[in-house]
């Protein structure tokens, strides 16, 4: 079970060479961690692994944004996002991520990588105001409506601008 933090106002901020690599299994769960991963997020190697990717997630992503990893990776997709995670004391970190599947020689799916690096704080800059209202409208929704909601309004801020998620995000 995800131990109780309460979030900080305090960032820490990626250097530009850091590299912060995972991998998971089917379900989420951590079975390998970088040594960046490990300073930045302040875990030990054993409070990482074995342990739901979620871990480290800050209150303020809205749940859909993770709905769409879960569909565009279950798809065999690789994924992209700007993503505001949480260290193990509270502080956040924002991180431009990379989640790819990772396949065998069957083109089985049996796990996922992810590759986060340092991202624009022009970008930041641009996903927060929309991760703060997909964030209202979960919480106006209630919980059996969140995700559904809040998909639909990133969908459609996407379509008013004539934009799909990818080219949307990988223009930031």
């Amino acid at each position: 079970m995800k131990a109780k933090i309460t979030p900080t106002q305090q960032e820490v901020i990626l250097d530009d060479g850091d590299i912060i690599v995972s991998k998971t299994d089917l379900k989420g769960r951590i079975t390998y961690a970088n040594r960046v991963f490990m300073r930045i997020a302040n875990y030990p190697e054993k409070g990482l692994l074995h342990q739901q990717h979620n871990i480290v997630r800050h209150p303020d992503m809205p749940r859909g944004a993770f709905k769409l990893l879960w569909d565009t990776i279950g798809a065999k997709q690789e994924f992209f996002a700007y993503v505001k995670n949480m260290t193990s004391e509270g502080h956040f970190y924002w991180v431009f991520a990379n989640v790819t599947p990772d396949m065998d020689e069957r083109g089985q799916v049996v796990g996922y990588f992810s590759v986060r690096r340092k991202p624009k704080p022009s970008a930041v800059a641009a996903i927060q105001p929309i991760y703060r209202e997909m964030l209202e409208a979960e919480r106006q929704a209630g919980p059996a409506k969140a995700v559904e909601v809040s998909v639909a309004l990133l969908t459609g801020k996407l379509k008013s601008l004539g934009t799909t998620y990818d080219r949307f995000i990988l223009g930031l």
